[in-house]
């Protein structure tokens, strides 16, 4: 699998192109982690609200049942510490939802603030760098011999401008046929490049 272009601008290019791609994905990583993080921060308040009334809760039910051992009137006594801290219990229930509320937003902002862009940078460059990846090894294939070159002079001809063709020759398709070896090789050239790929053995000019 050929990963990176032969000619060394398009190299440079696509190294730096795929390193600004990893910045750009830790980069938004990170804010996304950030952005979790500090929305959790807003649970604390209701973490706290669930401890103190669950501490509250026992301690209620603990001083209720020790009322409730006192002779006649104990059950009595224990009645409203029993009450409030079922009330207590609701109170500390009440903290736990807004925790798990708060879990899921923070996983929810977290997420979308990190994957959004960093999917739309993806949708373009993956693309790209898949593509060249594909013709770039595929082409690499092709460029050791004579007619290997002619496969590529034969594409200049179907895919270059007609000005760029011109600059080769006044009849590219003529010298093509003629296996005219200078042309064969410039027109090679012209397709070779735009897939960033250099042959790795030239015909004799």
């Amino acid at each position: 699998m050929k990963l990176f272009a032969d000619t060394p601008l398009r190299r440079t290019l696509q190294v730096i192109a795929d390193l600004l791609f990893v910045a750009w994905l830790v980069l938004w990583v990170w804010i996304g982690s950030a952005v979790h993080d500090g929305t959790m921060e807003l649970a604390a308040p209701a973490r706290q609200t669930d401890s103190s009334a669950t501490a509250m809760a026992d301690q209620l039910r603990d001083a209720g049942g020790r009322l409730g051992d006192a002779p006649l009137v104990g059950d009595e006594l224990a009645v409203p510490f029993d009450k409030a801290a079922d009330a207590s219990d609701g109170i500390a229930a009440a903290g736990r939802d807004t925790v798990d509320a708060v879990e899921r937003l923070a996983l929810l902002l977290g997420l979308s603030v990190a994957l959004i862009p960093i999917m739309i940078v993806s949708a373009i460059h993956l693309p790209r760098r898949w593509r060249f990846v594909r013709e770039a090894t595929a082409g690499a294939r092709f460029i050791d011999a004579q007619e290997d070159l002619d496969l590529f002079a034969l594409r200049a001809l179907a895919n270059q401008p007609m000005r760029v063709l011109a600059r080769v020759s006044d009849d590219p398709a003529g010298a093509w046929r003629a296996r005219d070896p200078e042309v064969v090789r410039r027109l090679a050239e012209l397709e070779l490049a735009d897939v960033g790929l250099r042959p790795r053995t030239w015909p004799p000019a």
